[in-house]
């Protein structure tokens, strides 16, 4: 065991404890003026301390004993994502929330990791072959697909579009075909752009429909972004209200706990999505530029650890990890800024939460297994991929 701890990138250690200690400054001011969210900066002191459990106990796994099973971790999570569906509670609109006790989880958080492992698995049975579309990535889009009508189910729009980009960024690296990946992509724009238009265009009739079926909580999330003229006050008072704050901040922001609008408590949700309001406004955009830039040191230092492993499953799993916090990070801060559309995505190692910071400190235990044990060559390749490529050599 002490090898292992050798072989453990200490400098990513130190990143995270940063980001620790920035996310309790953080939630300390975000709560300091909402009186029932008091305490939220301590729990989530014990938070990180769970965290760090389980990033090393994660790292200690061997991987690949992860990828071997992943048909037990994915049945498991489709059971929760089940229960959440038929017995969950509801949380600002969302139905994903599982009561145990004293503690709650959301499935839709965990199942990122479980889809990341998963798709893993099933892409390192195409060792340094290209990806077929058919037999390829079709079925890899279903095994996608399904979890993502799940969560849109529970009106999660955010963890379920995150499934998709994980699903984008592995079958990247999975060796897809320039010419899927370009049909893929036409298709993408083509629902994007097409999807935006038909809202502009049926704004009127697609409002109704969404009230009548209870999803009044994706007209007040998608109307601030494409619509704000239609709008209604109360939908829109978030993101104006924060990107308001964010100008407000300027080059070095208004200093720590004196945000006029953080501390008003004209932003909702300062200790969790919002956050990312709470730097821009106190610290400025110096501030912003320091979060950024540990993001990027953090993710730079798993993208060498994908270079060194030997192992061609240790790539898949932290592609896909990167492919997760990059979405989270664009989302979290492209929400307030008329990017993209508001969702209850969190910030990673930042936001308020305990089965998002869970999840995240797991998975960088989990790349750091990858580079405890990526070292050894894995010499389980099926025997069709290994003829193959014995004929092309």
């Amino acid at each position: 065991m002490l090898n292992k701890f050798k072989k453990v990138d200490w400098s990513i250690v130190f990143i995270v404890f940063i980001l620790g200690i920035l996310s309790i400054v953080l939630i300390h001011s975000g709560v300091a003026a909402w009186p029932k969210f008091k305490g939220y900066d301590t729990r989530m002191i014990f938070f990180y301390i769970a965290g760090f459990i389980a990033f090393f106990g994660m790292m200690l796994i061997d991987f690949r004993i992860l990828t071997k099973y992943f048909m037990y971790l994915f049945g498991a999570g489709m059971i929760l994502m089940v229960i959440v569906i038929l017995k969950g509670e509801t949380v600002n609109g969302a139905q994903g929330w599982l009561n145990l006790g004293p503690l709650s989880i959301q499935p839709a958080e965990l199942f990122k990791l479980v889809l990341i492992i998963t798709l893993a698995a099933l892409l390192r049975r195409k060792y340094r072959m290209s990806l077929s579309f058919w037999k390829d990535v079709v079925p890899l889009g279903l095994v996608t697909l399904i979890p993502f009508g799940m969560a849109m189910v529970q009106n999660d729009i955010g963890n379920g579009l995150s499934y998709l980009v994980i699903l984008l960024g592995m079958l990247w690296i999975g060796k897809m075909k320039y010419s899927h990946a370009l049909i893929i992509l036409v298709i993408t724009a083509v629902a994007v752009v097409g999807g935006i238009k038909a809202y502009i265009t049926f704004h009127d009739e697609i409002a109704t429909t969404l009230k009548s079926t209870n999803k009044q909580h994706w007209l007040d999330r998608i109307d601030p972004w494409l619509m704000p003229e239609e709008a209604s006050q109360k939908s829109a008072y978030h993101t104006k209200n924060a990107s308001v704050a964010i100008a407000a901040g300027g080059m070095f922001g208004r200093g720590y706990m004196q945000g006029p609008y953080v501390q008003s408590m004209r932003v909702p949700y300062t200790y969790s999505d919002s956050i990312f309001v709470v730097v821009a406004e106190e610290f400025g955009f110096f501030g912003c530029s320091v979060l950024l830039l540990l993001y990027f040191i953090l993710i730079h230092r798993l993208i060498l650890i994908s270079l060194e492993c030997r192992d061609r499953t240790g790539p898949l799993l932290i592609v896909g990890i990167v492919s997760m916090w990059l979405y989270q990070i664009f989302e979290n801060v492209g929400m307030f800024m008329g990017l993209m559309p508001l969702t209850g995505i969190t910030l990673p190692f930042i936001s308020y939460g305990g089965t998002s910071l869970l999840i995240n400190m797991a998975s960088l235990g989990l790349a750091m297994s990858v580079r405890i044990h990526g070292h050894e060559v894995d010499d389980d390749i099926p025997q069709t991929t290994r003829a193959s490529l014995n004929r092309s050599t």
